[in-house]
Order: structure tokens, then sequence, then C-alpha cells
């Protein structure tokens, strides 16, 4: 006699990657807007198709049993094929819902706007959710999947996070006109740290290297301001505070414009690493084509803008 196999579906699917990734029948209700029993008779479906148990219950979580998380990695494949079968059936243009990105404020200030244009042209139907934050507060809701792609200094060195390369930002120095500096010649660092030096925040990776620079090569240490924006940042060097450590991209309009000028300095911050980052378990298709689509416009961004410093 044969046995007659009992199907399973793509639906069933994805809730066992959510329920497994969350670890939560409520929270993989919520993502999938739909009801916690509903997710149940998903997963006591997909059991019953599998002849295996999946989840051990707790009273408040629920974990994978030595079963389920054999299946996971077969789950996850078929999962990510139906889904480019999906995609090649379906043009960017029919794609619909909500992408909760998470933004660096350099990108805000340089080629976002560019990447919004990009992605309301190329999927009309998808609303874009922004959060503006830091790089460590991004890195953070995005591992806790409160958002699906973060643009931040990355990359983000976890297993289930994926990373596509941006084009680096350059940081120059820049400070108020009337600042008086020796004019002529590149500024020696000692020369630059009598003057109160602005830089990112304390939890930044620039402010981390200014420190290790400045406590190495120098037997005083400057006055540093860590501002928690670059528009602080900006308002504080212009105000002729001190000395500023920016993105060349952000402070060019206001050197056209004559508030601030660019500082020659025999040393420079690191450029500001970006990546695309989002959460590969569970697979969320859109973030995946929202990061390649931000890669392209950052590469072009980077192109007009030349990418080099301008003294």
């Amino acid at each position: 006699m044969i046995d007659t196999m009992i199907p399973f579906n793509i639906k069933q699917l994805e809730t066992f990657l959510l329920v497994a990734a969350f670890g939560s029948f409520r929270k993989a209700a919520e993502r999938l807007n739909t009801t916690q029993p509903a997710v149940s008779t998903r997963i006591a479906g997909l059991e019953e198709a599998l002849g295996a148990k999946l989840f051990e219950r707790q009273s408040s979580t629920v974990r994978l049993t030595a079963q389920g998380q054999q299946l996971l990695p077969s789950a996850q494949s078929v999962l990510k094929v139906a889904e480019r079968l999906q995609l090649t059936a379906k043009s960017l243009a029919e794609t619909a819902g909500v992408l909760r990105l998470g933004v660096s404020e350099t990108i805000v200030h340089a080629w976002l706007p560019d990447f919004l244009k990009q992605l309301q042209a190329n999927c009309p139907l998808v609303d874009a959710d922004i959060l503006v934050d830091s790089s460590a507060t991004l890195r953070s809701e995005l591992m806790s999947h409160r958002i699906d792609l973060a643009f931040l200094t990355g990359p983000v060195s976890e297993y289930a996070i994926e990373n596509i390369d941006l084009p680096p930002f350059p940081l120059v120095w820049v400070c108020a006109p009337d600042l008086q500096l020796p004019k002529g010649r590149k500024l020696f660092l000692h020369e630059l740290a009598r003057f109160p030096i602005i830089s990112y925040a304390r939890s930044t990776r620039p402010y981390a290297e200014l420190y290790r620079k400045f406590s190495r090569d120098l037997e005083e240490m400057p006055r540093i301001f860590p501002a928690n924006s670059i528009a602080a940042a900006l308002k504080m060097a212009m105000s002729g505070i001190g000395i500023a450590s920016l993105p060349q991209e952000v402070v060019l309009e206001h050197k056209v414009a004559g508030k601030l000028r660019i500082v020659d300095c025999e040393w420079h911050p690191s450029d500001l690493q970006f990546t695309a980052s989002y959460s590969s378990e569970p697979s969320n298709p859109l973030a995946e084509q929202a990061a390649q689509l931000a890669a392209c416009t950052a590469h072009s961004y980077a192109v007009r803008a030349g990418r080099t410093r301008t003294e």
C-alpha cells in the first residue's frame, strides 16, 4: 500500500521560519498581520504534513525541537526558491508593502532623497517607514527585527545579516572662514589640536579613531566636542567654536556659500564605511531588492560627487 503524503504550502513554511526567528507565535502573527490561532493552525498543519514536531511550547516562548532545527535549513532553501520564482513572475512595480527603513544621518544628507525617488519609481506600491538614528541603534533595531533594512556604518557581523557594501564617505576638516589658521601649507596635527575638535558622537567609530590618534600622537589631549547630529556639528563649526571632522559631501554647499572652509591637515580620519544591511532569516525579498537598489543609487551618487577631497 502506498502512503498518501499530506501536502503543505509556502505560507506554512513562511510561518514556520517566522516563529523560529521570533521565538513567539504572537510576534509571528503580528508580522504576518494575522491572528495567533491562525499561526498555530498553520504550524499544526505543517507538523502533520512533515510527520515531525517542530516546536516545544513553553510559557511565553517557543523553541525548535531537534527535528525542527534539522528541518530549518531545508525550509529556508525551499522558501528562497519559491520567492525567486515569484519575483521572476512578478515585476517590482507590482510589489506592495511597507519597508521599515533605518538610516544613518550621513546618508540623509547625501543620497537618501535619490534612493527614495528610485524606490517610488520602481516600487510605487511600497511605502517607506523611516527611522533616522545612530548606527549603534540601527544595528540593535535590525537585530530585533523592528526594521527591515538599515543604511549604517557596517558591516553587521551576524550570521543572519546580509551586508551590501556602499561607497565610502571621505571625512574632511572644516572650520569657520574667519578662524585664524596658518596659511599656504598643510597643518600638522598638533596645530589642528590647538582648537576644539568637533566630532561625531562618543559611541561612533569616527570619535573612537580621533580619540586614539590624539592620545597616541599628542602630548596634550585637545578638547573634543562630540555632536549627536551632523546638523549640530555644522552649526558649531560655522559659529567658530572649533574645527569639525565631517563628510565632504555634507560640507560642500556650505563651503560654496562661504560659511565654511576646508582645512588641509597632514592627517585625516578614515573614510566612513557604510553597508545596506538586512536580515536573511526570515527572508525578506523586499528588503533585499531595496538594498540592491540603494547600492546602485549610492554608486551613482558617488560618481557624481567625484569622491575626492576638495582642497
